[in-house]
């Protein structure tokens, strides 16, 4: 899959998912990396970031359980929805950039449907439509 997914949340709130190794385009708003160990063989440059919400990816102990199975996957978002809900400042700050203008969440992960900016992208329209 290349260009990445759009979803529409929350009225014109726009939030894409793109893979790291895909090259930035000026479409992708405001690119944050959400993944919380660096792309492995990209380079700063080439992401282009505006920034890296390490805060907001599964910990370590659940990233490395969960380890992309789909069979998991279900469980994988109900224990990284927990995560989350600990960290509302930064859920809050993440929030306020998609209010602004479009938002890219950049993972490095291969399964586009099965990764934490899927699960953080829903987490994210289930958090703005609470608040709406």
């Amino acid at each position: 899959m290349h260009g990445g997914v759009v979803v529409r949340t929350a009225g014109a709130l726009r939030i894409n998912l793109k893979r790291a190794y895909e090259p930035p385009a000026k479409s992708d708003g405001k690119r944050i990396l959400v993944d919380r160990i660096w792309p492995r063989g990209v380079t700063k440059e080439a992401l282009s970031l505006h920034s890296w919400a390490k805060e907001l990816a599964p910990s370590t102990s659940l990233r490395k359980w969960f380890g992309h199975d789909p069979e998991k996957w279900n469980e994988f978002k109900r224990r990284y929805f927990q995560e989350l809900d600990k960290q509302p400042s930064a859920v809050e700050a993440l929030a306020a950039e998609c209010r602004k203008a479009p938002v890219t969440l950049i993972f490095a992960a291969k399964d586009l449907q099965h990764n934490q900016a899927v699960a953080l992208k829903q987490y994210l329209g289930e958090w703005l439509e609470a608040r709406s």
